[in-house]
């Protein structure tokens, strides 16, 4: 867990979707193109603001490339009680099969620190 957060019981992140894009143009050394579609849902009590995100994805030759940023797509969006944010991204990615996963971090009114997990999903080429 980050240092200084804590899991919020009701905040949980689903991974709805993940897309193989071939059709992508894409730099010669990172060739597979996934675009993933996420929701973060607050079920809590409190309302919740989301300020960053780590992700760690595993190719596979084993190599872990890291990305840390603020915000979710440029947003740092508030969930109220109930209230649900869906995005979409994509990772860019050189050696398949890969794994993705990460967290979101996010604060609470008063300054708490909180963070939810995002659930590990495959990055590979679709079965034909």
């Amino acid at each position: 867990m980050a240092k200084g957060f804590v899991d919020l019981p009701g905040l949980h992140v689903t991974v709805d979707e993940v897309r193989y894009q071939p059709e992508a143009e894409t730099p010669p050394e990172q060739p597979h193109c996934f675009v993933y579609f996420i929701s973060i849902r607050n079920d809590s009590l409190v309302p919740v603001t989301i300020r960053g995100r780590k992700w760690v994805v595993r190719n596979s030759k084993g190599e872990v490339t890291a990305v840390e940023g603020d915000g979710v797509v440029g947003q740092c969006p508030t969930l109220a009680p109930g209230e649900k944010f869906s995005y979409n991204s994509y990772h860019l990615i050189d050696h398949l099969p890969a794994v993705a996963e990460g967290s979101y971090l996010g604060t609470l009114d008063g300054g708490k620190r909180v963070i939810v997990r995002i659930p590990k999903f495959d990055l590979a080429l679709p079965a034909t």
